[in-house]
């Protein structure tokens, strides 16, 4: 008897979420915490696909979606409020606890989780970490809609314009408008399915360009932060430090983080570039871009996770004490015998 292949393997899992979907009447579709533009496409795509599927959907997220974000259509149907009715969770772009904290801290969320179905669908590499049982599909994609796509194929539910567009917002955010070093065929191919669909590049791209528009103060906030940025690994690394008072002044407009991070990933001799936002109850987030595909282990250092070319994680140390850590985790993982 042969063994099965990955292929096949891949069949079986989304045959368990087609069976989970199947049983379900009530969905909740929960985001993160940090929610960027695969979670939020991904998860409007699904609420799009299995309402016209005949389910009752409600997407989930416990922070507001930031303004950047406000392009993609449907952004608006999030809700802040956890939907306890519900029969079935899923939890989209992340398999980590410490990326859920805000979610798991929502009066009744954790008990939910524990005494209800969860499937978790992922794009990145890292191994599931979260506390409660749950199913865990994953394939190394570029972004959580592109097996969301294959998904929708395999159970046959209907892929609306507005579902394909979604879908191909969450792609093109996570690759970077298709320039990183993960896309290959596959995603071109599950592109090409969307442009069937009724996805339009070019329609998502002029409202993202009208969002992304910065107010001079902005502008000039960007500035501040470039001058800022840190150098270490003979300049292989580049910091940038984000205090909870610029959080506050700047958020509602712009992520800080990234305002900068491409900036730092294109100095000549940067391999990776950190952003880390610091907080009044000593939390610390980091976000990385990097040109070496060593994100996800420099993250998983801190028990955060991702996937080669971008990553994220959460701390509660001194500042400096994660500073000098993180050094030490992205020279080891910069000299790693390939």
């Amino acid at each position: 008897m042969t063994n099965p292949s990955i292929r096949d393997i891949i069949n079986i899992m989304f045959d368990e979420v087609k069976k989970l979907i199947d049983e379900a009447k009530n969905i909740v579709i929960i985001q993160a915490e940090n929610p960027d533009g695969d979670s939020l496409g991904s998860s409007l795509a699904l609420d799009e696909m299995l309402t016209e599927y005949g389910k009752e959907v409600t997407t989930y997220c416990p922070v507001d979606i930031p303004k950047y974000l406000r392009y993609v259509q449907g952004w608006d149907r999030v809700d802040s409020q956890f939907d306890t009715k519900a029969d079935l969770a899923i939890i989209v772009d992340t398999a980590a606890d410490v990326l859920l904290t805000k979610v798991l801290e929502t009066p009744g969320v954790r008990h939910f989780l524990e005494t209800h179905p969860v499937l978790v669908i992922d794009h990145h590499t890292t191994e599931s970490n979260l506390s409660f049982d749950h199913t865990y599909v994953r394939e190394d994609a570029v972004a959580s809609s592109e097996v969301i796509y294959r998904i929708a194929q395999h159970c046959g539910w209907p892929i609306n314009p507005q579902a394909s567009e979604n879908m191909l917002v969450a792609i093109m955010s996570d690759s970077l408008g298709l320039t990183t070093q993960n896309v290959n065929a596959a995603t071109y191919q599950v592109c090409a399915g969307l442009a069937e669909h009724g996805a339009q590049n070019s329609t998502i791209e002029e409202r993202r360009r009208e969002f992304m528009k910065k107010s001079p103060e902005i502008l000039a906030y960007k500035g501040e932060l470039i001058g800022r940025i840190e150098y270490f690994l003979d300049g292989k690394l580049a910091l940038v430090h984000i205090p909870w008072n610029e959080i506050q002044s700047y958020s509602d407009q712009y992520n800080p983080s990234m305002l900068v991070l491409d900036e730092m990933r294109l100095v000549e001799g940067v391999e990776v570039g950190v952003a880390i936002k610091t907080y009044p109850d000593g939390r610390l987030t980091g976000k990385l871009r990097s040109n070496a595909p060593v994100s996800e282990q420099i993250a998983g250092y801190f028990g955060g996770g991702g996937h080669k070319y971008a990553a994220g994680f959460r701390a509660y140390e001194n500042y400096d004490t994660i500073v000098r850590e993180l050094i030490e985790a992205a020279d080891k993982a910069l000299n790693r015998p390939s």
